[in-house]
């Protein structure tokens, strides 16, 4: 299941298990002390800022080798590593962390990416690149050869070049003791080690309002060179979500960290901005989640999501399953009930279940006292309690009742008010509509941020603005009928949704 996690990720890389993962591209906060690296702005992201801020070099080094011995581990042997960084700390990555980590005869390409932009007056060079680190984690590395086009009239302008009966431009390729083979100008050059590419600029269709964000083409170059579809893609630093994007584009699998609520709410939010038919699954792992979005979500989706937080696999049949949702990694059975107040006949058609489903096993867990079964819902009434302590101590058949806030913690989301205010007409017939979104939190949390869908459609919120954190927005709309569908987000990343649908017609009035 692909995954967006908000927290440490250190403390989630230890809980992952060694050669998983196939590719690793990581863009952490550079070694430059400044405040202008706190981009969110949120609780997470200036806590993480503070604690690798508490001392020099040395602390930042310490700080990112740790995250990278873990990276390391849990790297398929054929996997590799791509580390973004620049001149503040460059040297020191490579010789400190990334030399001693993965041993310098694994070291593969130091990639420059270059990159132009506005110059201000200086008595040095401007700095116009970064620093990409490449190390694999073995000879048997994946590698995939890129190639870019040449420009329009280069290759034509080479004598060696010529054109074939098809029309095509080609050079022969000459090869030891071999006969020489064509190279059509069509195929392009392989690409070297310095990347020309332009950064993200404030007309880029890719603009998501994050200072820093990578462009796509970037990433598309790291991912195609050093995966395959299906692969696992890793990004421990998630920032504005272009690795998850890209590697969902790509059919690639992936996983995504970050402590910044703002940064996995963003990605999430871009991830459905380009949902398709064939777009995978995803889950948002949060601090806290809504007991009342849990509670009515899609069935299926919540039977494999709930396993997964339990360590469980899920099962993916639906159909002739014996009432077994998934299994735990030992293939103890789990069954899943998205309801309240769980009865007996649940317990009682549950231990029918797991007898049907495999008796063998059933048997040798009752024989060594063994947990024979887990039944997972939102809470448990009397009836099904007294009939798990009976089935335990007249058959000796052990079943587990786990409520759901015991595998996962369960909060309030905030509420959702949006006010409209017509500004009237303008000079080209169309009607200026201005609004204001006020959440509330409890429990001392406090908002985040809004997101806007101007064109919501009743099945997927696609946010044409992303990220707005004062709840403001004007727009102007012709004459019809519109729904309009904003989110908030809260510290803990809860959110609620709020849904305005508007006539316009010479007036303004809600339909």
């Amino acid at each position: 299941m692909n995954k967006l996690i908000l927290g440490d990720n250190l403390e989630i890389m230890r809980k992952m298990e060694s050669e998983t993962v196939d590719l690793i591209y990581l863009d952490p906060p550079f070694f430059s002390n400044r405040n202008y690296e706190v981009i969110w702005g949120d609780d997470g992201e200036i806590r993480s800022f503070q604690d690798r801020w508490s001392g020099g070099i040395e602390h930042y080094i310490a700080w990112l080798k740790e995250r990278v011995i873990e990276m390391h581990r849990i790297l398929r042997k054929t996997g590799s590593i791509f580390l973004h960084c620049d001149w503040h700390a460059n040297a020191e990555i490579k010789v400190e962390i990334l030399n001693k980590i993965f041993g310098n005869s694994n070291f593969k390409n130091e990639i420059i990416w270059s990159y132009k932009r506005y110059t201000a007056v200086s008595n040095r060079f401007q700095n116009l690149h970064d620093t990409i680190f490449w190390f694999s984690k073995s000879k048997e590395q994946i590698f995939n050869e890129q190639r870019e086009e040449y420009g329009e009239n280069s290759g034509k302008m080479d004598s060696h070049y010529k054109q074939d009966e098809d029309g095509q431009w080609f050079r022969w390729q000459k090869r030891k003791g071999k006969e020489p083979y064509k190279v059509f100008l069509s195929d392009g050059r392989r690409i070297g080690d310095v990347w020309e590419m332009s950064i993200i600029n404030a007309s880029s269709k890719e603009r998501i309002g994050y200072p820093t964000q990578k462009p796509e083409k970037l990433l598309e170059r790291i991912i195609k060179s050093s995966s395959n579809e299906n692969d696992v893609i890793f990004d421990p630093f998630v920032g504005g979500g272009t690795t998850i994007a890209v590697a969902e584009k790509l059919n690639r699998k992936w996983i995504g960290i970050d402590q910044s609520v703002q940064a996995v709410k963003v990605t999430e939010f871009r991830l459905s901005n380009d949902r398709n038919l064939f777009s995978q699954p995803f889950t948002v792992q949060l601090y806290k989640y809504d007991y009342d979005t849990l509670f009515n979500k899609n069935a299926f989706e919540f039977e494999t999501w709930i396993i997964d937080q339990f360590g469980g696999i899920g099962n993916t049949k639906q159909k002739g399953d014996f009432g077994i949702d998934g299994k735990t990694r030992e293939n103890t059975p789990i069954q899943v009930k998205q309801s309240e107040n769980i009865g007996r006949n649940v317990v009682d058609n549950f231990s029918s279940a797991i007898k049907r489903s495999d008796k063998a096993l059933y048997d040798n867990n009752i024989q060594e006292n063994k947990i024979a079964g887990y039944i997972i819902a939102f809470s448990f009434g009397k009836g099904a309690i007294q009939e798990v302590a009976r089935l335990q101590n007249s058959e000796n058949l052990i079943i587990k009742l786990v409520r759901v806030d015991e595998i996962v913690p369960i909060s309030v989301k905030p509420t959702l008010t949006v006010e409209i205010k017509d500004n009237g007409q303008t000079d080209k017939h169309l009607r200026e509509i201005e609004f204001l979104a006020k959440g509330v939190t409890t429990d001392g949390k406090h908002i985040e941020f809004y997101a806007w869908d101007f064109n919501f459609n009743n099945e997927q919120f696609s946010a044409e603005i992303l990220r707005d954190t004062t709840g403001k927005q004007t727009k102007t709309f012709k004459p019809g009928k519109f729904k309009i569908a904003v989110k908030v987000i809260d510290n803990e990343g809860l959110e609620n949704t709020e849904i305005i649908k508007l006539k316009i017609n010479g007036k303004v009035e809600k339909f």
